[in-house]
């Protein structure tokens, strides 16, 4: 596992052994994300919930986005997540919590211009955070959602509408939006 391309290219990242606790997004999905929201990683306030071993977030700030924030329940992980974060050199724009993604949710008052989500498959767990994520999510804000390619997940979790799903094997990626401001309406 590395960091693909940006601040920290190149750079090896821990993960936990076996899946019990983490199952790694691959290389190939990776970078199938971060083709998707390459034009709003730069200077966007990110949030990694779910976060395992932080690889999503650590791209992502690797990549320029300002800051982020990245969520596991896991000990484990979270003492993975901070490794990561320090051999690259991001402490200074990384917040680490080790907290259960529903109750962070529920709690924090920040807000975020990208999410990414990869929770434990054939939980539900996409369907029971994603309304109560989205006010969480910024005005033209993106949420991307990594799960089993089996998964219909909704049109639409409050302000947040499904712009598309990708399938990679097993794996799908379905992408949530926000409206901006200026959403189709005259410019100003």
């Amino acid at each position: 596992m590395r960091v693909i391309t940006g601040e920290a290219r190149g750079k090896k990242l821990y993960a936990l052994s076996g899946e019990d606790i983490t199952r790694p997004t691959t290389d190939m999905v990776k970078e199938a994300i971060f083709s998707i929201i390459q034009f709003e990683v730069a200077g966007a306030y990110v949030l990694d919930l779910f976060a395992g071993s932080g690889q999503l977030g650590v791209e992502a700030v690797s990549r320029g986005a300002k800051g982020c924030v990245f969520v596991d329940s896991s000990r484990e992980a979270v003492e993975i997540v901070r490794k990561n974060i320090s051999a690259c050199g991001f402490d200074d724009r990384s917040k680490v919590l080790n907290a259960d993604a529903f109750s962070f949710v529920n709690t924090t008052a920040e807000r975020f211009d990208i999410a990414l989500l990869d929770p434990p498959y054939n939980h539900g767990t996409l369907e029971k955070v994603l309304p109560l994520l989205e006010k969480h999510i910024s005005e033209g804000g993106t949420v991307v959602c990594e799960h089993e390619k089996g998964l219909q997940l909704a049109e639409e979790y409050g302000s947040l509408k499904k712009y598309r799903t990708y399938k990679y094997g097993k794996i799908a990626l379905t992408v949530y939006k926000t409206a901006a401001l200026s959403d189709g309406g005259d410019s100003e």
